[in-house]
């Protein structure tokens, strides 16, 4: 057994191919495992960072969860008021996992100014608003403050200011119909105290954010009316479950909708990334394998010699397997950790960095975003190292073919 352990160390530490044919074989090898792991993790980084990045921004517009009267269920702005007295309001106590709870309303107008108009959509928001989301991508300016008995502060985005030719500090006249059978539209005007970036053109093009005393006053509801209730969930893989069991806490004569289900063509989109991630994990897998499995019978071609003096000597087709297998594993193991530095480098460099770009018009954000958890690090490396050693074991019975008779004289 100690002359096997001796070999088995021998080949490990590379004294046995390192001017042998086999080394370029190895390299080659090694190199494979590397890339694979580099492509792998960059598009489990990239797949994963625009999903979360995407939803994160759709929560941010519409919370996770919406709860409204069934009369404005397909719409987007507030035509029923809900009463605010209710009994989930300001929080749910039989639910857990819930973030906040907010009351919005919304109205449809038109900025003008004297050379352009845009129409626009009025979300009024009160003092338990979330700003998290917009402050992250307030680019001037600050939020609207409610602590006063009238605020006529709006945040608007970027793209509105740019196509209104505005800025930080204007004040901007809207438009409004103040009902639905009213004929005679009703002038607003409001100062801009912030403008925001989200890079989401679905919200930024026409969301405007104020007070909701003013939808209040256009739709002329009492302070105790709203157009509805957005829920924020602190963790949004249990957006579903959460909707199911908010949906049984309230009034029957309200709805509980998701974001899932409010925009169901984004979030199908964005799952498509999965498929995409599978798919690229299991070639690099494949492709990986195949050449360990070149490298793993090189080596055994090369050794049949060794194979054949081996075996004269006593030892058994189990034991001679396990050294080339180890060996193979240490090489595995090898392009893991080169895989792992340069492409967890690449990542960071565009998590700091932000170099490459996108089109908001199709992604929805306008650098590539990267996100990967320690988990997904692990489970993929472990994968990897895995399924290809177990790749290796079928190759690795042609050793058992060899007889020492005849190896031994194999130049």
């Amino acid at each position: 057994m100690n002359y096997e352990l001796f070999i088995a160390k021998r080949i490990i530490a590379g004294k046995k191919y390192k001017n042998s044919i086999s080394s370029p074989i190895i390299k080659i090898a090694i190199t494979a495992i590397a890339l694979g792991v580099i492509i792998m993790l960059i598009a489990v980084a990239t797949a994963a960072g625009l999903q979360t990045k995407i939803r994160d921004k759709m929560a941010g517009f519409n919370g996770h969860v919406q709860i409204v009267n069934y009369d404005n269920n397909n719409s987007s702005v507030s035509t029923t008021p809900i009463f605010i007295e209710q009994d989930f309001y300001p929080e749910f106590k039989n639910i857990k996992g819930v973030k906040n709870v907010q009351v919005y309303a919304n109205k449809g107008g038109v900025l003008r100014t004297d050379t352009d108009f845009e129409g626009i959509v009025f979300k009024g928001v009160s003092s338990d608003y979330d700003w998290s989301f917009f402050k992250e991508y307030l680019i001037s300016g600050t939020v609207p403050d409610f602590n006063q008995p009238r605020t006529k502060g709006v945040l608007l985005s970027q793209t509105i200011v740019d196509r209104l030719q505005l800025k930080l500090g204007d004040t901007i006249f809207a438009t409004f119909l103040t009902t639905a059978l009213s004929k005679l539209p009703s002038n607003r005007k409001y100062r801009i105290v912030g403008i925001y970036n989200s890079g989401f053109p679905q919200f930024d093009k026409n969301m405007m954010l104020g007070d909701i005393r003013e939808v209040q006053k256009l739709n002329k509801w009492t302070e105790n009316q709203v157009g509805g209730f957005e829920v924020l969930l602190d963790d949004f893989d249990d957006i579903e479950e959460k909707g199911a069991e908010i949906y049984s806490e309230i009034s029957a004569t309200l709805d509980a909708r998701t974001i899932l289900d409010s925009y169901p063509a984004v979030f199908d989109w964005i799952k498509l990334f999965d498929n995409n991630v599978w798919f690229i994990i299991g070639i690099m897998i494949l492709i990986a394998g195949i050449n360990m499995i070149t490298a793993l019978l090189v080596l055994i071609l090369e050794r049949v010699q060794m194979i054949g003096v081996l075996k004269a000597l006593g030892s058994h087709n189990s034991s001679i397997r396990k050294i080339f297998l180890y060996n193979a594993g240490y090489l595995i193991l090898k392009g893991l950790f080169w895989g792992n530095v340069i492409g967890l480098g690449i990542i960071g460099i565009q998590y700091f960095f932000q170099i490459i770009t996108l089109d908001p018009e199709t992604y929805y954000v306008a650098t590539m975003p990267v996100y990967l958890s320690i988990s997904s690090i692990l489970a993929l490396n472990i994968c990897t190292l895995v399924l290809c050693f177990l790749m290796l074991i079928l190759p690795s019975y042609i050793i058992t073919k060899i007889h020492p008779a005849a190896s031994i004289k194999f130049a």
